[in-house]
């Protein structure tokens, strides 16, 4: 828009600048009035192509490529809880031993069917000690735990003859063999256990247990 730029020297001058003035303003405000209406007619007609077209949803790009992530393995949790509770559950502390043991010097066990010939080979060292567990230094749980796996575990992988160091009980309390009488009552309740006996001196002895264990069907 031009500058206005007039000289007023008379009252006529004057007269004139204020018609000058007038219908600048009146320029103003017809061309504000139109750019209103071109305002409203864009967004009617955007409004006009969305209820025709409707909304408009940016196309997935072809080259792109979106690998998905692997889920994490499943963790095995209620098989391990099963596990742990057969563990447990598999011996007690409670179950009396005495009975079944063979009344002897060495204090062998033999489940029911099993000859004495097997206990005395056992002894006499005819199956060779193929794994051995010590618990030495574990508290009673801890030990009836360990014991209850390493009897499965053996079985599992076809161990027939395994040595278990349970200690003479020397440093208990009275120097009594507490562990030792608790070992002798788990195994018994071990269903792969076919017979114990003491072992020899160079074994272990009074501290040691040779067991032999049921074959392996696998």
């Amino acid at each position: 828009m031009k500058k206005l730029t007039l000289k007023v020297a008379t009252m006529a001058d004057l007269k004139l600048v204020k018609r000058e003035i007038e219908a600048q303003a009146l320029l103003h405000k017809r061309l504000a009035a139109e750019l209103a209406q071109a305002k409203k007619l864009v967004v009617s007609e955007t409004n006009l192509f969305i209820r025709a077209a409707g909304r408009v949803t940016l196309m997935p790009d072809e080259r792109r490529v979106v690998f998905k992530k692997e889920p994490p393995a499943p963790q095995p949790m209620q098989y391990q809880r099963d596990e742990q509770a057969v563990l447990i559950e598999a011996i007690s502390d409670e179950f009396d031993v005495g009975t079944l043991l063979d009344v002897d010097d060495l204090l062998s066990f033999r489940r029911p069917g099993i000859g004495v010939d097997v206990t005395y080979k056992l002894r006499r060292g005819d199956w060779s000690i193929q794994r051995q567990l010590d618990l030495h230094g574990l508290r009673r749980d801890e030990a009836r735990e360990k014991l209850s796996f390493f009897i499965r575990e053996a079985h599992k992988h076809g161990i027939r003859c395994v040595r278990v160091v349970h200690g003479k009980g020397l440093g208990s309390p009275g120097k009594a063999p507490v562990l030792k009488s608790r070992v002798h009552s788990w195994l018994v309740q071990k269903k792969e256990v076919l017979a114990f006996v003491q072992a020899k001196p160079a074994d272990g002895g009074g501290g040691a247990l040779v067991v032999l264990l049921i074959g392996s069907r696998g």
